[in-house]
């Protein structure tokens, strides 16, 4: 099967799934590459909507003089970066690297707007990554992204605020229910945390329940976004916003960051990736020492996690230096001079093998109660095998956000999401089981 563009629809989305299907055809040789040893010179465009970006481009042109990364900061993608990236590239004017978050290659990689790596980058700087991230960007037997980060789901909390309600850190999610509780009463303006009704983590909370939103079956599309696993996270979760035990919130909203500093909100259902954020809204109203990292509570008792979030870096079709623009790009995912140049801002758990002890010593570790990075390898250690991201996620993304907000129940807006995901991929020509 052919990964190049046919058509945006059926067959470009069927690519996708090759990997699950496990189809092993090579993948043709990338233009650019120039397959001589000699070192890569010129210019390359860079695209990225991460933090701190700017000053790893500017690192990276400092550190020799073959290669000049102009960067362009873009919009995230709820903000309209990868429509904008699309477009960009369709019309020949995209960049030669871009950041795509792990849920959208699928997408970029079906529709054949980037370009398979594995002549570009050296195999034993691949073979370095895990298998589990390896499955995040290999499709057909080939790499379309270098890993950048594999960020752990990490629970938050008011470490001050647990202890004035006399409970410990959840270890099960009847602990946390526990937690919820007892914080509340102690304090009926208070809450353990919130539910973001506008980013809802259902799908990571969902896959370290043991669920598997897509798969392959029988060379179609299977579509399980309303399975057991979820159900029970939608109903939990329901249970706790009805009973007035969390506060559905917009999440990363001036009401957010305001209950986050008054204590009236005292933990987050993130990511590694929380820290830096978290420490910028908390920090003037004097939560230094305050807050502490955790590995997500389990539902049997067994360590189980997943991913929340995650960059790949991508060189497009459009690249007419695609042998510098690997070079760039294979530096900015495995030196350690490309973490220390980004700072603290990302508070990055990286993909690459020894480089969180880099990450490590420019975070803001110091702002928290306990070792972060110590739980982010324990939460990394558990990650459920098995997920991974549909063909066109968009599609699922948006239902679930609408449904979130306007279904009776989150176990209703896991129908509704479903019926919707199925329709949209029919839609686009995708042979869907349920």
């Amino acid at each position: 099967m052919n990964l190049r563009r046919t058509s945006l629809t059926a067959a470009a989305m069927l690519a996708a799934g090759v990997l699950l299907a496990g189809c092993t055809s090579a993948a043709s040789a990338p233009s650019g590459d120039t397959g001589s040893g000699a070192t890569p010179t010129g210019e390359v465009t860079f695209w990225s909507s991460l933090s701190g970006m700017a000053d790893v481009a500017a690192a990276f042109n400092a550190s020799q003089d073959d290669i000049t990364v102009n960067f362009e900061e873009i919009a995230n993608g709820a903000n309209g970066g990868y429509t904008k990236l699309a477009a960009a590239i369709e019309s020949g004017t995209g960049p030669d690297v871009v950041g795509i978050e792990y849920y959208r290659l699928p997408g970029f990689v079906g529709s054949g707007q980037v370009m398979p790596l594995d002549d570009l980058v050296p195999s034993d700087t691949l073979d370095e990554y895990s298998d589990q991230v390896r499955g995040l960007v290999d499709f057909e037997g080939a790499t379309y992204g270098m890993p950048y980060d594999a960020p752990p789901l990490v629970m938050w909390y008011r470490q001050d605020v647990l202890e004035a309600a006399g409970v410990e850190v959840p270890k099960t999610w009847d602990e946390f229910e526990a937690a919820a509780r007892a914080v509340h009463t102690a304090n009926p303006e208070a809450y353990l945390t919130s539910f973001f009704t506008n980013e809802p983590q259902l799908a990571p909370l969902s896959w370290q329940a043991g669920s598997t939103w897509f798969g392959v079956d029988d060379d179609h599309w299977k579509v399980s976004i309303d399975d057991d696993a979820s159900t029970k996270v939608a109903d939990y979760w329901q249970k706790l916003i009805d009973e007035d035990l969390v506060k559905p919130q917009l999440g990363f909203s001036d009401e957010w960051t305001a209950d986050l500093n008054s204590g009236v909100v005292n933990g987050w259902v993130g990511g590694s990736w929380s820290a830096s954020g978290l420490k910028t809204r908390t920090e003037a109203s004097g939560q230094a020492g305050k807050w502490i990292a955790a590995v997500p509570p389990s539902w049997d008792g067994e360590p189980s996690g997943a991913l929340s979030g995650g960059t790949s870096f991508a060189v497009t079709e459009n690249s007419k230096n695609s042998a510098a623009a690997a070079a760039f790009l294979t530096w900015l995912t495995t030196e350690p001079a490309a973490v220390e140049a980004r700072g603290a801002v990302g508070t990055a758990y990286l993909a690459y093998p020894g480089l969180n002890d880099v990450a490590e010593k420019v975070a803001p570790v110091d702002y928290y109660g306990n070792d972060i990075y110590a739980v982010f390898d324990e939460a990394s250690a558990s990650v459920v095998d098995g997920w991974s991201w549909g063909p066109n996620y968009d599609i699922t993304n948006t239902a679930l956000t609408d449904a979130v907000t306007t279904a009776p129940t989150l176990g209703d807006a896991l129908e509704q999401t479903q019926e919707e995901t199925v329709t949209g991929l029919e839609q686009l020509g995708l042979e869907i089981s349920e």
